[in-house]
C-alpha cells in the first residue's frame, strides 16, 4: 500500500501525549500521513495552552483512500469528550472516552487492513481497573490474538519481560517452559521479519544469583531446561544470567536481547541505560503496535518540559 498512515490513539486525556505529539510533529518530516484519533476540540485547547499552532484537517472514520493525506496538518479523527479544562485530573471520567477511541483505531484498522499502530499512555489504575494487566493484554484480547510479548527496543539493546505488569508474590506462578518457547519464538520472528537475523538472546534468572537455598528452584525445574530445548535450534540463546550482572558492559556486548522473569528485573537497567530512547513493541498482535516508553505523567501536565524522544523514535521506526 501506498502512503499507509501511522495510526495513532491519544490515549488518556490529561497525560502529555499532546505535549510530546505536538514537538514530535515538528522534528521530522515523516513520509507516511499520520492520523491522530483524539477529541478534536481537547487538541485544539491543548495546542493552545502549550503554545503550538497547527492546522487541523478532520477526516472520516470511513476514509479508505489515503493517496492524498500530509502531514502539513494534523490528520484527525474526532472522538467526542466532555471536559471543563484541558489538563484535568485523571479519573475514571475519561474512561469511555479512551475505549471509544480504542474502539474507533481497531476498526479502522481492520476495515482499511493497516499494519501501524501507536497508542498514548492510559492510567492502569483509572481504565483497566485490574481488568487486564497492561495495554498489551488488552489488546490481546480485542484483537483475539492468544500469544502476545512485550518488548522493550532500541537499537542496541531490547528487552522483553516474561510476566508483565503482575504482582512479584504471583510471578513465580506464572513461569512455564512453554511461556518461555513462545516468548523466544514471537522475539525471534520479530527480528527475522524486521533484520532478517536471529538475536543474540540472553535469559536472566528468577532468584538472587540464579540459585536457591531450597531445592528444586524455578531455574533447575523451568528456565535451565527450556534453554537447553531451545540452543538445540539456535545457539545464541544463553542463560540463565543472574539479573545484577548480566547488564554489566561486558556481557551485554554478546546480546541483542535480554528476556526477564518479571518487569522491573530488565526495564529498570534499560531506562537506566537508554532513559526514553525505547519504545514498547507489542509482539503477536495483527498489527505493529507500539507505546512510547512512559506514562500519563501527571505531574508534568502543562509544563512544557516533556521529553519527546520516545515517540519520536516510535514514529521513526514506523515510517518505512
Amino acid at each position: 500500500m501506498d502512503k499507509e498512515p501511522i495510526i495513532i490513539v491519544g490515549g488518556e486525556p490529561n497525560s502529555i501525549f499532546s505535549e510530546i505529539f505536538f514537538k514530535s510533529l515538528k522534528t521530522k518530516n515523516y513520509k507516511s500521513p499520520i492520523i491522530v484519533i483524539i477529541s478534536k476540540k481537547l487538541l485544539q485547547e491543548q495546542m493552545k495552552k502549550l503554545g503550538f499552532t497547527f492546522k487541523i484537517n478532520t477526516i472520516k472514520q470511513t476514509l479508505n483512500n489515503f493517496s492524498k493525506l500530509n502531514n502539513n496538518k494534523i490528520n484527525l479523527i474526532n472522538v467526542d469528550y466532555k471536559f471543563k479544562k484541558c489538563f484535568e485530573e485523571i479519573t475514571s471520567k475519561s474512561n469511555k472516552y479512551i475505549e471509544e477511541s480504542f474502539k474507533t483505531a481497531l476498526n479502522f484498522i481492520k476495515q482499511n487492513n493497516l499494519s501501524k499502530f501507536i497508542n498514548g499512555p492510559v492510567s492502569k489504575k483509572s481504565f483497566l481497573k485490574g481488568e487486564t494487566l497492561g495495554i498489551t493484554e488488552y489488546l490481546a484480547k480485542k484483537t483475539k490474538s492468544n500469544d502476545v510479548a512485550m518488548l522493550i527496543f532500541n537499537k542496541n539493546l531490547s528487552v522483553s519481560p516474561l510476566t508483565t505488569h503482575l504482582a512479584l508474590k504471583d510471578v513465580h506462578k506464572k513461569i512455564t517452559k512453554q511461556k518461555i518457547y513462545k516468548q523466544v519464538n514471537l522475539i525471534n520472528s520479530f527480528y527475522i521479519k524486521k533484520f532478517n537475523m536471529y538475536p543474540r538472546i540472553a535469559i536472566t534468572g528468577l532468584n538472587p544469583h540464579c540459585e536457591s537455598n531450597f531445592q528444586n528452584s524455578e531455574e533447575d525445574k523451568i528456565i535451565i531446561p527450556a534453554i537447553e530445548k531451545l540452543r538445540l535450534k539456535n545457539t545464541k540463546i544463553n542463560g540463565p544470567f543472574p539479573a545484577d550482572t548480566i547488564f554489566t558492559k561486558s556481557l551485554l556486548k554478546n546480546y541483542d536481547v535480554v528476556i526477564g522473569m518479571y518487569h522491573d528485573q530488565v526495564l529498570s537497567p534499560m531506562k537506566a541505560l537508554f532513559n526514553f530512547d525505547a519504545i514498547n513493541i507489542t509482539l503477536g498482535l495483527p498489527f505493529t503496535r507500539i507505546s512510547p516508553d512512559h506514562g500519563p505523567n501527571y505531574s508534568m501536565l502543562g509544563k512544557n518540559l516533556s521529553d519527546p524522544k520516545s515517540l519520536i523514535q516510535a514514529l521513526k521506526f514506523l515510517d518505512k
